[in-house]
């Protein structure tokens, strides 16, 4: 790769559509697009130049339609955007990574991905889910209840899901020890969402500490 590809950028932030080698697919690039909070792919679509930039202008994911001849922001008339978060190349830079959150399924078949099979974070989409919970508080939801309960009762549930997975280690088959992490994991989520906190934040001390780590710093 070229010292001067550009890597994952940010809307907004220094990305050159010129440093990219458009000429060696006439004038096209396949885009992946990626899901930014749960890495799942949505979906593979073409962007030639004005695509490229019109994305980064708008901030909603714009391809180059080979059907329609024209460019297409996808979701124009379904409302089913792809907001952008981020977008890079690959080492050739004659390939592109969209990372985005979709508003609405990105399948025209109403479905979350285009790749029905495509793997994706299942933490990542309780995170989601819990969030939603929260903003909604639909009655008869679990998740419902321990928000109108407060933070100190989320909280003990913690802690006693932390001791039971504790005890399922040491006295217990491994579908006990995994049925009481999964408990746990739930309702750590829960917390840091009562927090005001994500998986996100977690994941970028764990990021930060492997850094470390491999600068010989732990």
């Amino acid at each position: 790769m070229s010292e001067t590809t550009p890597p994952i950028a940010p809307p907004g932030a220094a990305f050159d559509p010129g440093l990219l080698d458009f000429a060696k697919q006439g004038g096209l690039l396949p885009a992946v697009v990626q899901d930014a909070h749960t890495h799942r792919v949505l979906m593979l679509g073409w962007m030639d130049r004005a695509a490229v930039e019109a994305t980064l202008a708008s901030g909603k994911v714009t391809f180059f339609s080979r059907s329609k001849q024209r460019l297409w922001t996808k979701g124009e008339t379904s409302g089913d955007v792809l907001e952008l978060v981020a977008i890079g190349t690959d080492c050739d830079a004659d390939a592109l990574l969209v990372q985005a959150l979709p508003h609405g399924p990105t399948c025209h078949l109403k479905r979350v991905s285009c790749f029905p099979s495509a793997p994706g974070s299942v933490l990542a989409e309780l995170e989601a889910t819990i969030k939603q919970r929260e903003r909604e508080r639909p009655a008869g939801s679990y998740t419902t209840t321990l928000f109108d309960s407060g933070l100190r009762t989320i909280a003990q549930k913690v802690g006693e899901e932390g001791v039971e997975t504790a005890l399922a280690l040491v006295a217990q088959d491994e579908r006990a020890v995994l049925d009481e992490a999964a408990d746990l994991f739930f309702h750590a989520l829960v917390g840091l969402r009562a927090r005001g906190l994500g998986l996100a934040d977690v994941e970028g001390v764990l990021a930060r500490r492997h850094g470390a780590k491999a600068r010989g710093g732990g």
